[in-house]
């Protein structure tokens, strides 16, 4: 028989950092660390004069349910295969527990947090049944011990389920019918059950808390299968369905988890041909339009598709899910109610795209059409497939819009219409836009493009945008009447004002002479001598009454307010009269006289027909705009004409983003930063911009971060 004997000594250990201390990181390179191993924490193992084992044990604290104590102090001793906890150290001590240790156990490591509340450093040990939460004062020790736990399940051959065994005996045997029906009678977990699952298909993590209000993702996909049951019996199932889609959103393992369960329900199914059954291929259905599976769990799914009769409902979901299997990309939102509908009867969903004007169009969109399908289908609709200028989508409300990426799911887009309108209560849109104007010469004023540029350089005006004076402001509100209305009549009821003339324009105005001094009124106070000192000691009636100076001082701003409104007022009705006046005096022009007219105003601003960024420099205090023409890159101060500067593209040697708010643009031998008060427009669609209206192949600085500049639209 063989002897062996026990060893237990204080010791000074050197061993290599990255055998002992798996996983951890020093501030230090050096390639062995001096450990102080404790007495009663290392043992060591001899075998015929061999070290066969090395593994920690010592005193801990353990977390316990029940009673008035919460931690209880055990000794712990970890092995190979197992962490248990005795009653003490002695020698015939009485095991108390064991947690066997897998490939799935999981090691929460030492957090300050749980320090701060408690005084002392935990670690958690997650296994299949049970989950030991350790405690002890000493950092060190925690992380020694997590490390030794953590190193010991990292040796642990991956778990397997026997469901996995089983599809890989699917896959290796699939030209082999006989075989693959063998495989199916003779193991009931492949196959359409009505009792519940008890764990999962697939192998997860013990413990894998993600958050979100969810448990662990075992414990999420039992329940998950739960509700697929359900479906077989609710009246509505968009319910269940979209709750099942959050769900796999949120937890991205679970997606081939809910793959397989999905498989096994409609798999040999007593009923096929019945609504309920249905009920697992429209779900089917919803999740390949959302989420792609691994690689292995895709190979399963597409002999499952294929083994469906032929000319059946089942098949014709089958054929629908296969094809949608190609063109799918994981999605940012959960499918919206109707999308799911349109799903589950396999069609498509009816998208409004508005463009300038009044004028809208209707288009099908699958869950798989992004931005770049619908601008070419809306270019080939209006004719404007030949134009030399570029368009795209815009995500639009009243007061906001943002130009939508190129790539992204109009299906997404609409999803986030529905969040967005209830939080902000405001109506969303998709427009259809001129993006990078390139050739604002040649274009036909009977076309449609024409009225593209008139409306787009209108929106620009009442945003205060174009740099114009109070005359030419007022030309342009009444030019706009003339085109709308036609000849003036009292009988036409005129639009609100802050459709026709910027109203940042008009506040300018008013605050400019409410600050004048003719215009402030002379203080009463100073005007009755009222003495500096207080009467009353500071804090005497503080909580009961406002001191007179803070009621002075309410009331003059309420007083302020109250004439700031009144001189809107007057200064806007005075306004609106001498547009009407300019309107009278337009008598005959017709539609394209009005628009040539008002274009011909707007295009002497040298900035005319480029796309504008709000950003700032640091050698200006103020705002100004960054913007970007077919021709050069310029920047202007806001409501100035001129250009500070202008970096025509045969100077700019390169460009790209320093950091996530800043546009770094090199010409010649110098670099000009400009920082966005706004960072919506991804650095690519800035890219796209630069790259069409170059005439000259530019460099990009990738080495800083990003291609293009991350900024707000603002034109």
């Amino acid at each position: 028989m063989l002897s062996w004997r026990l060893y237990r000594f204080h010791c000074c250990l050197i061993l290599p950092l990255n055998q002992f201390e798996a996983g951890m990181h020093r501030p230090y390179g050096a390639m062995y660390s001096v450990c102080w191993i404790g007495l009663q924490q290392l043992f060591i193992f001899y075998l015929c004069g061999k070290t066969v084992k090395r593994f920690f044990e010592g005193w801990l604290l353990r977390e316990v349910r029940g009673g008035w104590v919460k931690q209880r102090r055990y000794w712990f001793v970890l092995s190979q295969d197992s962490l248990d906890y005795y009653s003490g150290a002695e020698k015939g001590a009485r095991r108390l527990g064991t947690l066997v240790l897998t490939n799935l156990c999981s090691v929460i490591w030492p957090n300050k947090q749980t320090y701060k509340e408690t005084g002392y450093w935990s670690i958690t040990v997650y296994g299949r049944k049970h989950c030991y939460r350790l405690y002890t004062r000493h950092f060190n020790e925690a992380v020694h011990w997590a490390c030794a736990i953590q190193k010991i399940i990292d040796t642990k051959s991956p778990v397997e389920t026997p469901t996995q065994l089983l599809i890989r005996d699917i896959e290796e045997n699939k030209f082999n019918p006989e075989v693959v029906e063998h495989i199916y009678e003779h193991n009931p977990i492949l196959k359409y059950t009505q009792g519940p699952l008890y764990a999962p298909l697939l192998p997860f993590p013990y413990g894998n808390h993600s958050g979100k209000g969810y448990g662990s993702v075992r414990e999420e996909a039992v329940r998950i299968f739960n509700c697929l049951q359900q479906l077989e019996s609710v009246r509505d199932p968009v319910p269940i369905i979209q709750g099942v889609l959050q769900t796999c959103l949120d937890l991205r393992p679970l997606r081939d988890e809910v793959y397989c369960q999905l498989v096994k329900q409609t798999s040999h199914t007593p009923s096929p041909y019945t609504a309920a059954h249905l009920r697992y291929w429209q779900l089917l259905t919803c999740m390949s339009c959302t989420f792609l599976p691994g690689p292995t769990v895709l190979k399963y799914l597409r002999f499952h598709l294929k083994s469906q009769s032929p000319e059946s409902e089942m098949d014709n979901y089958a054929s629908f899910i296969s094809e949608a299997l190609d063109k799918t990309k994981c999605r940012e939102c959960v499918p919206s109610w109707e999308e799911i509908q349109m799903l589950m009867s396999r069609q498509e969903m009816l998208c409004t795209v508005h463009y300038p004007g009044p004028g809208s169009c209707q288009l099908y969109i699958s869950s798989h059409t992004t931005a770049n399908e619908v601008v070419r289908r809306m270019q080939e609709k209006l004719g404007l497939q030949d134009s030399k200028n570029t368009f795209a989508l815009y995500e639009q409300n009243a007061l906001w819009e943002q130009p939508v990426a190129g790539s992204a799911l109009i299906a997404d887009i609409l999803t986030s219409f529905t969040t967005k309108e209830s939080e902000s209560k405001s109506q969303w849109k998709l427009c259809f836009k001129l993006y990078c104007l390139l050739d604002a010469d040649n274009i036909s004023v009977d076309s449609i493009e024409y009225l593209f540029l008139f409306e787009q350089c209108h929106d620009m005006v009442v945003r205060g945008q174009l740099p114009a004076c109070e005359e030419d402001l007022q030309a342009l509100a009444a030019l706009r009447l003339q085109c709308l209305m036609g000849d003036f009549s009292t009988h036409i009821p005129c639009p609100p004002l802050d459709e026709l003339y910027p109203g940042r324009m008009l506040e300018t105005q008013v605050l400019v002479s409410l600050s004048s001094p003719q215009a402030m009124p002379p203080c009463k106070g100073a005007t009755q001598g009222c003495p500096t000192m207080q009467r009353f000691p500071t804090g005497l009636l503080a909580g009961t009454l406002w001191s007179h100076t803070a009621t002075a001082a309410h009331k003059q701003k309420v007083e302020q307010d109250i004439r700031l409104r009144s001189r809107l007022k007057e200064e806007a009705a005075a306004v609106m009269a001498s547009i009407l006046e300019r309107w009278k005096g337009l008598a005959g022009y017709n539609r394209r006289d009005s628009m040539a007219a008002y274009l011909a105003i707007a295009r002497q601003w040298s900035g005319f027909g480029c796309t504008l960024y709000e950003s700032s420099t640091g050698s200006f205090s103020q705002k100004l705009w960054l913007g970007v023409a077919a021709t050069s890159v310029s920047l202007y101060k806001q409501g100035e004409s001129e250009a500070l500067e202008s970096f025509p593209y045969g100077q700019i040697c390169s460009y790209g983003v320093s950091d996530s708010n800043t546009f770094k643009i090199t010409a010649g031998d110098r670099d000009l930063l400009f920082e966005t008060n706004k960072v919506r427009f991804s650095s690519i669609k800035l890219n796209q911009i630069i790259q069409r209206v170059s005439s000259v192949p530019l460099s990009m600085d990738e080495g800083k971060g990003g291609r293009g500049c991350s900024s707000s639209v603002v034109c």
